[in-house]
């Protein structure tokens, strides 16, 4: 555990409280965010539920694997369910097993052990370097982004990065180096690139991010 790790789970967690806190407000969904992203990373901390159930207890780890997995199940329930109608199911509409089948496949042949358990953690590992791909293609879509949205994608990605700065961090104090997990946080992260820069060229000068995103 470092400064690193600890300042990405916070972000992480803002995130998902300004998502909630403003469909909450709102009473709607529209334009707030993808419910594929949203069930995807329901599905991504389930597999990490799932596998830690049988592995080594860590009240930190597991609090907050609890915390985000009811923020993104409460998350797709108010986008499917409570404010359904004010889904915007025209633009959501991102093929989900373009991302499905190639992760599905890559778990099975890129893993570290062929165990089901482990499996499972490759396949969220994986699953979640690509989860923001349905989001960012709405947004291309749409042509605009909400500018809470935006905050909220913004703290996602700075949670991703953060986590980055955590492996460097360990592989220099613990000659710690996950493979699987770094290469897919690094391209993780390479998806959040054009959103930062417009983010930071256009959002945090007080205009709305209104142009296509290429992804």
């Amino acid at each position: 555990m470092n400064v690193f790790r600890i300042l990405g789970d916070l972000s992480h967690l803002l995130a998902m409280i300004l998502l909630l806190g403003k469909i909450w407000r709102s009473k709607c969904c529209t334009g707030s965010s993808s419910g594929e992203k949203e069930g995807l990373h329901g599905g991504i901390l389930s597999c990490r539920v799932i596998e830690k159930i049988t592995g080594k207890m860590d009240l930190y780890i597991d609090i907050y694997k609890v915390v985000f997995l009811l923020c993104a199940y409460v998350t797709v329930y108010m986008i499917y369910g409570k404010f359904r109608k004010t889904f915007d199911s025209e633009n959501d509409t991102f093929r989900l097993e373009f991302l499905l089948v190639p992760v599905i496949g890559l778990s099975f042949l890129e893993n570290y052990s062929f165990t089901p358990l482990e499996i499972l953690w490759t396949f969220s590992i994986y699953l979640e370097s690509v989860a923001i791909l349905p989001q960012l293609f709405m947004i291309s879509k749409t042509g605009e982004a909400e500018t809470i949205t935006t905050h909220y994608l913004f703290f996602l990605g700075l949670y991703r990065a953060l986590y980055l700065a955590n492996w460097i961090r360990r592989y220099q104090t613990e000659n710690f180096y996950d493979q699987i997990a770094v290469v897919s946080g690094v391209v993780q992260t390479i998806f959040y690139c054009d959103f930062f820069y417009l983010y930071v060229t256009k959002v945090l000068k007080g205009k709305k991010l209104s142009l296509p995103m290429p992804i």
